[in-house]
């Protein structure tokens, strides 16, 4: 025997297809690399970059209303794996969190019965990582514990709350988006419920303020349909209730917080999008929609840079770039230079077209590179799209304004070196460089690249269409046929076409456009061919068109069966395939029926008009063919004698043997061999005849009277000796022909609409279909095995049914799925790792947690060999091949750029730490290692700037990079002091050109005066008019203002009288009194004993010199290492951005993140930045008088050692000759330790 390797254990699954209206919401891009969507109620898991379904998660009763993927934003070990955990919610208010590699719930939660209306995970704990914040309508927010599902507080608000946004730079925020407006919330946290009921702000509706248009000066032009659409949205927010006339709806779609800039917000309306500063409660930007262009669905703002991903009514995905608010030269008048924020439109893809059923629901973009994005269309589509950035410069087009885009000339953080392999298109900061801001040099455009974005379509999934369906499974899989079986479905639909898939992959194997109306029927007659009908709606006669059609699946070949016929006949009710696929019966509704021999396309018999009218009819699987082998064996000897050539013999011979083993094949060499089949049928009396088909000649057999306790017969099936009738009152009988008995079964299930056996010699088992559900029975026992039940255990309803398997069932169902389930009918998910996919899928989410973590060991270092391999079993790993071989997969799957890249000798460390997080989407990760590689850098290059200096270390705290290269300003308070201090004059500037009440002017000096821009703040004190009540006050502070002298009365004064506000709970004032005579070390010191951190860091950032602001800032650290605040992830990024890599190398060590401690560690000694500590333990030594140790150490201390050795050994003409042996010595003890 030949040893076959075919995968018959088909896995269960689903195949899915149209979205329910409710599934809009329900689709979630995770950091894990995996797109989940709900379609009914089932949720689907797509790998993006193969566009596959990798898993088909079931358990909800209702439809999926929400999705979310945890975040990864924590450190991963083998206590806190990589693994893939998804939260859902529905329509009847279940929530249930997923372990989806295995597809079992950690725990389900049930609170309301009604829609969840959001669902997300709590991102900024380092304690507890499963924390769920939910919706519950109408007006509830609670917290629970997603792991093991109990609640920990609830919270009612006074409206209905519909969504709501967390604040991405400080975890204590939230806003809630309700029917009336917007709720603030500042004190979240995860301990216990909000104390107040958070600060109400309504949403003026932006068409409905005709009383905040401005009159247009009379000499500027007319105002054009964006700038009027600005000029309405002055002011947007308001404290107080709008009139009811004012506000007619609130229409907004969606709120969410900007990650690229800290307290920014974006309301979106069906024709704008309003960037409101919070600081203000003021519009400083708008996206509006010329009237003739498409409205918006919806917009997701990027981290890396300040743009916009925007989903419009056509399914077109557009992205908008914020333009650089650097003045242009050629603007004489500076008021001009910054009016808002502008949004650019720098690509969009193809829209779709867009029908009564097909319409783009939602989009998601991938958050580790925010360069992908997926469209899911309401037919069950997913489009995905990827945005490239090719080098070239813009079609000359001075009207558009838009200023060039330019390319990064790093990769992974870091310069590239000279021949280094880079990614162009790894992620949208690697695409294209910083929005500039007002006040820095742009950068030389020597080196650096303009560059074009464009969408490019990458992946397309696509569902099954409308139900109804009608389903049938190919031929059963037989030893005969084990070598080419293919377990293939074919799937009929409304509109016509047959659609084939592969259950192995799930795939789609073929999509034939068959017939011009409903598909009603299909049967196979061989492996790779079947017939298929279809009838058209009845004319007014009642009569119809009828197709059947025969196609062959190889080729695609599809001719009319019937030839010419079809055309004003009654409707076919069903067609009959025999066993042996030689015969074709055809049944009318009322007209006789049709007998046809398949192998010829001939018709044998049209039956008489008098024949009985058939309600149910079923072939034999009894046959003659061991007669027939008798008679082959005779026209084999006739054959022989005959004077033929041997190749034409031969073929005869072998076609007749393989007629004899495989009843299957076509027998199409000599038509007078036919073997006899019966078939048997019902009239509707009752009454069975059985009807003996040989050839072309059809006897008529005995009859059997009807059983007096079944109704009219509706479907029967025949196997082996067991006949089975079913009725339409839900009885079922069972007749043993050998022992001649029958046994009636009554299911009170109402009409029977469909039995079929199961494959597989001796497998007794029965199908049975109800309209509303399905049973399996087992007919050698005559007991149900299993049944379901719409309403009961499902909440679909069953279209059709089919055995798939021996023991698998495959159910079409009216929720547009076709699901492949175990015998006894239970949905359930899939494990994954038993999946067989076609294309490798890169996640190692998907390993054991262990095999998980070698990988990215494996990917991250091999100091062991001089040159880095792709191939595990190269290197020294103890573990089963099995595991070993999962590892290899996942290696295999990269793609080749991105292996040519991890291979490239020129890698820095730091680049591969940050390339391997973002292929782990280890949130993480990347940020400790974004913020790392910069000031590792940054430190080292001032280093060597400043080697000359005395005191290295204060120095190096403070120096300032160059320009060209600072943080993304979505790092807030951990980028550079300078450019930090530069982004929030800008913002000031553009909130005094948008203010437009007199609280807002207030709030804008108060910035100025902390920002130190003293003369602009007075000019605003100014503006008050006379008739404010704060007039005078004002009028004296610009006095104060500008008599400020820094004579040491007035300061001691001033000095007091703040300290006493700030005592007596006027903080804020305090503060600008401490900051006008330069005393914001103080302030901050008062900020941060009353607890707002956060404003103590502002301040230092733009108000403080080096040494003072990184004491602030430690001190921040300090505090969020505390047990009660615990976030030491973030105190370990401020402490990277003062330059204190000792002190984080230690942290990382006592928090036992050691791979990262080590790897920081070894890029430090890299860069030369450990050896200020060697420097500073020689200069204690000289201090004491050793010289000899200070030698030493001064001799590891690099470049500014030397300096020390040469002020050491001034007076004695050089270094002696003996300490150098002793430090030669001294090294070598060390090493051997």
């Amino acid at each position: 025997m030949i040893p076959y390797t075919v995968n018959i254990k088909l896995a269960a699954r689903t195949l899915t297809g149209t979205l329910h209206l409710q599934n809009k919401t329900a689709v979630d891009w995770g950091w894990q690399g995996l797109i989940a969507q709900g379609c009914h109620s089932s949720i689907l898991i797509i790998d993006p970059k193969t566009a596959q379904t990798i898993q088909v998660l079931e358990r909800h009763k209702a439809n999926v209303v929400k999705v979310k993927w945890s975040r990864e934003n924590y450190y991963h070990n083998l206590s806190s794996p990589y693994c893939l955990r998804l939260a859902s919610g529905d329509a009847s208010g279940k929530i249930i969190v997923w372990d989806v590699v295995s597809g079992t719930a950690h725990c389900e939660i049930q609170e309301h019965s009604k829609p969840i209306q959001d669902l997300e995970w709590l991102w900024n704990q380092d304690a507890s990582h499963d924390l769920l914040l939910a919706v519950h309508p109408p007006n509830y927010i609670v917290l629970w514990n997603g792991d093991t599902g109990t609640k920990l507080w609830k919270k009612s608000y006074a409206e209905n709350i519909l969504s709501f946004s967390f604040d991405p730079f400080d975890p204590s925020n939230m806003a809630l988006l309700t029917s009336e407006g917007i709720v603030f919330i500042t004190d979240f946290t995860h301990s216990k419920p909000p104390g107040s009921a958070g600060k109400k702000v309504y949403i003026a509706s932006p068409h409905a303020s005709p009383a905040h248009t401005k009159p247009a000066p009379t000499a500027a032009p007319a105002p054009t349909g964006a700038k009027k659409a600005l000029n309405k949205v002055k002011v947007l927010i308001t404290n107080e209730k709008p009139t009811a006339e004012a506000v007619t709806l609130n229409d907004c779609l969606q709120l969410s917080y900007l990650p690229s800039k800290r307290n920014h917000m974006l309301l979106l309306y069906p024709r704008e999008i309003l960037i409101l500063d919070l600081e203000l409660s003021q519009t400083v930007g708008v996206v509006a929609i010329e009237r003739s262009g498409v409205p918006f669905i919806q917009v997701i703002p990027c981290a890396q840079r300040d743009a916009l991903y925007c989903l419009h009514e056509n399914g077109c995905i557009t992205l908008r770039v914020c333009r650089s608010t650097t003045a242009p030269e050629e603007a004489a008048d500076p008021e001009q230079s910054v009016q808002e924020l502008v949004y650019d439109l720098r690509s969009q893809c193809d829209a779709i077209r867009v029908t009564k059923t097909v319409r783009p629901y939602r989009m998601v973009i991938c958050p580790v590179n925010e360069n992908n994005a997926a469209l899911m269309v309401s037919d069950g589509r997913v489009m995905l799209w990827e945005l490239k950035a090719h080098a070239g410069k813009a079609t000359a087009n001075p009207s558009s304004g838009l200023s060039p885009l330019y390319s990064p000339v790093s990769f992974c953080g870091a310069p590239l070196g000279p021949n280094q392999k880079r990614i162009q298109d790894l992620s949208l900061n690697s695409m294209i460089g910083q929005t500039l801001i007002a006040g820095e040099a742009p950068p030389p455009s020597s080196n650096q690249q303009e560059v074009q974005l464009k969408f490019l379509l990458t992946g397309l999934l696509s569902g099954l269409p409308q139900p109804p369906f009608a389903i049938r499974m190919c031929p059963p899989l037989t030893t005969k046929n084990i070598n080419h079986y293919q377990p293939l479905l074919a799937v009929g639909t409304s509109n016509g076409s047959v659609l084939v898939y592969n259950l192995t992959s799930g795939l789609l194997h073929k999509e034939l456009s068959v017939h011009s109306c409903e598909v009603r029927g299909i049967e196979w007659v061989s492996l790779t061919s079947f017939l298929s009908f279809a009838t058209s709606a009845p004319n007014n006669m009642g009569l119809v068109r009828n197709e059947l059609q025969h196609v062959d699946l190889p080729t695609g070949r599809c001719f009319a069966f019937r030839g010419e016929r079809g055309n004003d006949e009654p409707p076919i009710e069903m067609i009959k395939v025999s066993h042996l696929k030689q015969y074709l019966v055809v049944v009318f509704r009322d007209k006789p029926l049709e007998l046809w021999d398949i192998r010829t396309g001939t018709l044998l018999r049209e039956m008489a008009k008098n024949f009985p009218t058939v309600t149910a009819l079923e072939w034999s699987p009894s046959h003659n063919l061991k007669s027939l082998k008798k008679k082959q064996m005779a026209a084999r000897e006739a054959m022989a004698r005959q004077t033929v050539s041997d190749a034409e013999q031969s073929s005869v011979e072998s076609s007749v043997i393989s007629l004899l083993q495989d009843a299957e094949s076509k027998s199409e060499i000599n038509q007078a061999i036919s073997a006899r089949e019966h078939f048997v049928f019902t009239d509707t009396d009752g009454q069975v005849y059985h009807i003996t088909v040989e050839g072309n000649t059809v006897k008529d057999g005995a009859r059997i009277p009807p059983d007096g306790s079944m109704g009219s017969i509706a479907c029967i099936a025949w196997k082996g000796d067991t006949l089975v009738l079913g009725d339409v009152d839900g009885n079922l009988n069972f007749w043993d022909l050998k022992a001649r008995l029958s046994r009636g079964i009554p299911t009170h299930r109402g009409w029977v609409k469909k039995i079929r056996f199961a494959p597989g010699k001796g497998n007794q088992k029965l199908l049975v279909m109800y309209t509303d559900g399905a049973e399996v029975w087992d007919t050698k026992e005559v007991q149900m095995v299993s049944s379901m039940r719409i309403g009961r255990n499902v909440n679909y309803r069953i279209l059709d049914i089919d055995w798939c398997t021996s023991d698998k069932v495959v159910l079409a169902s009216d929720d547009g799925c076709i699901r492949v389930l175990e015998m006894a009918m239970k949905s359930a998910s899939y494990r994954m790792d038993e999946q067989d996919l076609t294309d490798p899928v890169w996640c190692p989410y998907l390993l054991l947690p262990r095999a998980a973590l070698t990988l990215k060991a494996f990917l991250l270092l091999q100091p062991w060999s001089g040159t880095f391999t792709m191939d595990i079993t190269q290197v020294d790993y103890n573990e089963k091949n099995e595991i070993k071989g999962l590892i290899q997969e996942q290696l295999n799957s990269l793609s080749n750029d991105m292996k040519s890249v991890l291979q490239d000798p020129e890698l820095s460390l730091l680049q591969r730490c940050l390339l391997v997080s973002r292929l782990f989407g280890d949130e993480s990760d990347l940020h400790f290692w974004t913020v790392a590689s910069h000031y590792l850098q940054s430190f080292a290059q001032a280093r060597q700037l400043s080697v000359s200096t005395a005191d290295g270390q204060a120095q190096s705290e403070g120096t300032q990079p160059s320009p060209q290269n600072h943080l993304d300003i979505c790092h807030d308070v951990l980028c550079e002091s300078s450019y930090f201090q530069k982004f929030q004059l800008d913002r000031v500037h553009l909130q005094e050109v948008k203010r437009s009440s007199y609280e807002h002017t207030k709030k804008c000096a108060d910035q100025l005066l902390l920002l130190g821009q003293t003369d602009r703040a007075v000019q605003l004190l100014l503006e008050t008019s006379a008739d404010n009540p704060s007039y005078y006050c004002d009028s004296l502070k610009a006095c104060l203002v500008t008599t400020i002298t820094s004579s040491g009365p007035s300061q001691s004064t001033i000095k007091l009288v703040a300290t006493n506000m700030i005592a007596n709970g006027k903080l804020a004032e305090g503060v600008q009194l401490l900051c006008l005579i330069d005393k914001a070390a103080d302030a901050c010191r008062y900020l941060q004993t009353y607890g707002e951190w956060n404003r103590a860091a502002w301040l230092a950032k733009v108000r403080l010199n080096p040494a003072e602001s990184s004491d602030v800032l430690k001190r921040w650290a300090e505090h969020l290492c505390s047990p009660q605040v615990n976030q030491k992830s973030k105190a370990i990024l401020v402490l990277l951005s003062l330059g204190c890599f000792y002190k984080v190398g230690e942290m990382l060590q006592s928090m036992r993140h050691f791979d990262r401690a080590a790897l920081f560690i070894e890029a430090c000694l890299k860069y030369g930045l450990m050896e200020a500590a060697f420097l500073d333990y020689a200069r204690l030594l000289r201090s004491l008088g050793l010289r000899e140790g200070a030698a030493l150490w001064a001799s590891r201390a690099g470049s500014a050692g030397q300096q020390l050795m040469e002020e050491l050994f001034q007076g004695e003409g050089g270094v002696p000759e003996a300490i150098l042996g002793e430090e030669e010595v001294e090294l070598g003890q060390e090493s051997t330790e």
